[in-house]
């Protein structure tokens, strides 16, 4: 059973870093698209970035280029997300991802990281930046 548990969230001023970690369990990342997705008070649950660990290919949201960077370390299994600049606007829980196909490929030819192609999710991380 694929298990993933998100850590790191906290609060943040306006300008300032954080570093969110996806510990994955019951599938290795060598193996797996792993996404990662947020959602703030009232509004949608929308894509982040996801690496493709087929090809290492990766995609981000024009809302977090330049800001953000996926990484994974598959000895521990885990993905990272490193947030810098962090704005008001990044407030939100964020969620980490992944499915037994290849949902991060997709999102780079389609240009869109949809959250209803992924299966399996964590719990989330709460992000708050303040201003």
């Amino acid at each position: 059973q694929v298990h993933l548990v998100e850590s790191g969230g906290d609060l943040v001023q306006s300008g300032g870093s954080l570093r969110l970690s996806c510990v994955v369990s019951g599938n290795t990342l060598d193996a797996a698209d792993i996404g990662w997705f947020r959602q703030a008070p009232g509004r949608e649950r929308e894509g982040v970035s996801c690496v493709s660990n087929s090809d290492k290919s990766s995609y981000y949201a024009d809302s977090v280029k330049g800001r953000f960077t996926i990484s994974t370390d598959n000895t521990k299994n885990t993905v990272y997300l490193q947030m810098t600049n962090l704005k008001p606007e990044d407030t939100a829980i964020y969620y980490c991802a992944t499915d037994d196909g290849v949902p991060c490929w997709a999102a780079t030819i389609k240009a869109e990281l949809s959250p209803s192609a992924w299966g399996y999710w964590g719990q989330g991380t709460q992000v708050t930046v303040s201003s």
